[in-house]
């Protein structure tokens, strides 16, 4: 009976060093955030901010604002693609 009580002490005493080094080895990774500048020169990263939109729309004539792309026409018209590939204008 003793040798069972020590078998169950020793079992309990791994599996809580165990779960304490598991819970130590956990990291939580953050979401990528570009810099505004790295934003600034790349019309491809998508942003909520529309002063930055306008100025890579001027700069690229096409910003990706809110996950959709927008581009700019010939004549400064701003429009996206649907899905169906037909210009939407604004």
């Amino acid at each position: 009976m003793l040798i069972v009580f020590f078998v169950l002490l020793f079992l309990l005493f791994f599996y809580s060093k165990r779960k304490k080094s598991l819970a130590k080895k956990t990291t939580i990774f953050t979401t990528y955030v570009p810099f505004l500048k790295e934003q600034e020169f790349n019309p491809d990263i998508s942003t909520d901010n529309w002063d930055l939109h306008k100025f890579r729309l001027d700069k690229f004539k096409r910003s990706q604002y809110k996950g959709l792309t927008f581009f700019l026409s010939s004549e400064n018209r701003i429009y996206y693609l649907s899905e169906e590939g037909d210009k939407v204008y604004c």
